[in-house]
């Protein structure tokens, strides 16, 4: 294969043989040469030019505005790449004003929670479907995977929901009683402590604890299986993963959050009476006649009906999460992180809408 030749007659530049980096010799130095004479590049003569030639051509016929002549499809193909790619590299990004910078990143965040709103949505059909099946098929249930995940959400949390309740509930004793003290009204840190235990923070506070335990070992375990192309194996074996996998977790958390909030407000309980009998001499007779008196059936059952929506909600946001997992591991703790966020803020929002719906219907 003979190397580049170049010469140039009566302002025609004739380009033949091979102009690659390999076979280029002096042609860069003797184009470099060339004075403002020249009219026209002739590439008839070329038999294979790639990338470096095709830029030393282009940069000839844009230094002095000569005409192409003779290339051939894939010659004058390769040129018009190069010349497109023959833009000035910015330095410095263009500066964008704050404020456009910001409402950016504000408009992207919504269409990422349209977005995720919407995945979460055909996600739970998906999870109404695979539970649909298993009902018309009950020999699909996996009686041994939801007694695990009863393990894991339930049991294996019993110590740190049963603390944090303990905790808070002498947390609000505490400051109940120094609020109502300067009222000379200590005796109604019990109606605070029942009914705010009952009510909200008992069931509230669990939700947020599964979440951010069990909802990311939802987002992780799945995650890590789609790495490993369990999840496809899985698929391709006949296997639903939407019945071995979600089905299970969902099931679980929503049987066991009335039972964890449930405990978490008596543990609750158990704090505030301690503190109130320890600093406020009230007997645990007296304080738990005065609970008997003050908390409504209502504010058990409000606790109640909302325990299971929240769990569906977070048993949902984690397996969905885990399921988006693609591309690496760095994946798996981006999708866990957005599975406890999503959880608490979800859970957050939708005990606001049932505030105002037992309000509404006279659970006050």
């Amino acid at each position: 294969m003979s190397g580049a030749e170049f010469t140039n007659d009566d302002g025609v530049l004739h380009f033949r043989g091979t102009l690659t980096l390999a076979r280029l010799g002096d042609v860069v130095e003797r184009v470099g040469a060339v004075d403002g004479g020249a009219r026209a590049v002739d590439l008839s003569g070329i038999d294979r030019i790639d990338t470096v030639g095709a830029w030393i051509i282009h940069r000839l016929v844009r230094d002095h505005d000569l005409e192409v002549q003779g290339a051939d499809a894939n010659t004058a193909r390769l040129l018009e790449q190069v010349a497109a790619a023959d833009q000035p590299a910015k330095i410095r990004p263009d500066r964008t004003p704050p404020f456009v910078r910001v409402l950016g990143q504000v408009g992207d965040a919504v269409a990422q929670a349209g977005h995720t709103l919407l995945g979460l949505t055909g996600f739970f059909g998906a999870t109404l479907v695979a539970a649909w099946g298993v009902l018309r098929h009950p020999r699909r249930f996996r009686f041994n995977a939801v007694a695990r995940q009863f393990e894991v959400v339930g049991v294996e949390a019993l110590a740190i929901v049963g603390l944090m309740s303990f905790l808070i509930g002498v947390v609000i004793a505490q400051q109940g009683a120094i609020q109502l003290r300067q009222f000379g009204a200590e005796v109604f840190t019990i109606n605070l402590i029942g009914r705010i235990t009952f009510r909200e923070l008992g069931v509230l506070m669990t939700a947020i604890m599964v979440a951010g335990r069990s909802g990311s070992a939802f987002a992780a375990q799945i995650g890590s299986m789609r790495l490993a192309e369990e999840v496809d194996a899985m698929r391709t074996i006949g296997v639903s993963p939407m019945e071995a996998l979600v089905l299970p977790r969902v099931l679980a958390t929503v049987i066991l959050m009335p039972l964890l909030g449930f405990y978490a407000s008596l543990l609750a309980l158990v704090g505030g009476g301690l503190f109130t009998w320890i600093s406020l001499d009230i007997p645990p007779v007296t304080f738990i006649t005065r609970i008997r008196e003050v908390v409504p059936i209502t504010d058990v059952l409000t606790g109640l009906i909302k325990a299971p929506v929240f769990g569906m909600i977070i048993a949902m946001a984690g397996c969905f999460q885990g399921m988006q997992v693609e591309g690496s591991a760095e994946s798996v703790g981006l999708r866990t992180t957005s599975a406890v966020v999503q959880s608490i803020f979800l859970v957050i929002i939708i005990n606001a809408v049932f505030a105002v719906f037992f309000a509404s219907i006279g659970w006050v």
